[in-house]
């Protein structure tokens, strides 16, 4: 557009110099043949000098607004990180594939004996402009059955530069609860998805299309708050409007849709990091969900949530070796059920983990949950008291690849005798840009 418009100007202005030039040229001859011949040719020459000058200039002018959109796109080239990462597990169980899927009720977790294909994620993020960073995450997995699901994980934009600490995210993506939620699993310190996590958020951990805006207070210590609301319908929010037909302590869920702003899912986070010492750093995190239910036409659910993550790393480290790193959630919900004999179920638990670099590029960790509910849940498999310990060994072979042992020890009310272990092989590999992760 640049070239062109460039090219019709200058054409115009040659023409429009030439006929001047022309005219003043016959003009001069007529005068040369009477008086003063040399100071007309003078003047000419300064006329032809001032109008190159002009147009010189004008063209400076064009060359530079081409080349600084060049330079733009050419930024945002450079500035575009495309990665893929693949989750592969082998292994097997002390029960049959079928009571296993419900032991696993991780999206990506191994549910069956032999191989799993957990995950393989496409990521591309960027810099879009000077107001505007995206990010979207595309996923593959195959399940049981051998059939290949692809899904669009997130899709979201964050604002850059706001004033005040402000910051507005918005899209489709993983909603600020605890810390575990929103990691992906190449990022995950064990093999599968907590037991808690699993059974408040679904399979997929929970995320949905909306927006929040988030606040980096001005205080001398790390703190943020986040507000937000999202779309409460769908298989990726099991706890509110999930998918009609599904069961939640014995109600059949229906088609409930969102009518108004109050049947939104709203969120909010509190999140304070502080520097214990010059080797241990804490952050501590506040969450609560309110939103509809399915149950029923009027009912409504909350979730309250405490996380705390301690890390200490030696003075003395080598490519942050050794360190020790505590992550702990625990979550409580309260479940409104059915219209005409309102019951509230209630449901709680906690996951609680250490992981322990002991020498580059070694990892041990071990992982201790516990969830339950109130009534009868014996029989219910997302309801039911359950214990888990989970000692695992990881190799990071390099920065783009890791080898992780995991054994898995399950109580769990409704296995036929009660108890099941587990052993998982998980091997990941990275190509490409890393995305930035939660400290």
């Amino acid at each position: 557009m640049f070239q062109l418009k460039y090219s019709h100007l200058s054409m115009t202005l040659v023409s429009g110099l030439l006929a001047f030039y022309s005219n003043s040229v016959s003009a001069a001859e007529a005068k040369e043949s009477a008086q003063e011949p040399l100071e007309l040719r003078q003047q000419i020459e300064r006329l032809q000098q001032d109008y190159q000058s002009q147009i010189d200039a004008l063209k400076k002018r064009l060359d530079e607004g081409h080349s600084s959109s060049v330079t733009n796109s050419s930024q945002q080239s450079s500035s575009l990180r495309i990665g893929l990462s693949g989750l592969f597990a082998a292994g097997g169980s002390s029960v049959d594939n079928a009571t296993l899927a419900n032991l696993q009720a991780g999206g990506h977790d191994p549910k069956q004996n032999g191989f799993t294909l957990q995950n393989v994620e496409l990521s591309i993020a960027g810099t879009v402009d000077n107001y505007l960073d995206a990010q979207a995450n595309l996923i593959y997995l195959m399940n049981p059955k051998g059939e290949t699901i692809m899904e669009l994980e997130e899709a979201f934009f964050t604002t850059r530069n706001l004033p005040g600490g402000l910051q507005i995210k918005g899209g489709q993506y993983y909603t600020e609860f605890g810390r575990q939620n929103k990691q992906h699993p190449h990022t995950w310190g064990f093999v599968d998805q907590p037991v808690i996590l699993s059974r408040f958020f679904g399979g997929d951990g929970l995320r949905s299309q909306g927006a929040r805006v988030s606040w980096l207070m001005p205080t001398d210590t790390y703190s943020e708050l986040t507000l937000g609301m999202q779309n409460p319908k769908g298989e990726t929010v099991t706890s509110f409007l999930n998918a009609a037909g599904e069961d939640i302590g014995g109600y059949t869920l229906t088609d409930r849709s969102a009518r108004n702003s109050s049947d939104l899912l709203y969120s909010a986070r509190w999140l304070s990091g502080i520097d214990l010492s010059d080797n241990l750093s804490m952050n501590v995190g506040i969450s609560g969900l309110w939103g509809p239910n399915a149950s029923g036409l009027t009912t409504n659910t909350e979730i309250l949530g405490a996380d705390l993550y301690l890390k200490w790393q030696s003075a003395y480290s080598q490519k942050g070796y050794p360190f020790v790193a505590w992550h702990s959630e625990f979550l409580q919900r309260r479940y409104e059920a059915g219209d005409v004999a309102r019951e509230v179920l209630k449901d709680q638990g906690y996951f609680t983990q250490v992981l322990w670099g002991f020498k580059p590029g070694w990892v041990a960790g071990l992982r201790w949950e516990d969830a339950k509910a109130d009534g009868n849940t014996s029989t219910d498999t997302l309801r039911d008291n359950r214990q888990r310990l989970s000692p695992n060994l990881t190799w990071y072979t390099s920065e783009y690849s890791k080898v992780r042992l995991q054994y898995n020890r399950d109580w769990a009310e409704h296995l036929p005798n009660k108890t099941a272990d587990s052993v998982w092989l998980q091997v990941e590999f990275s190509l490409g840009s890393h995305m930035a992760h939660t400290f």
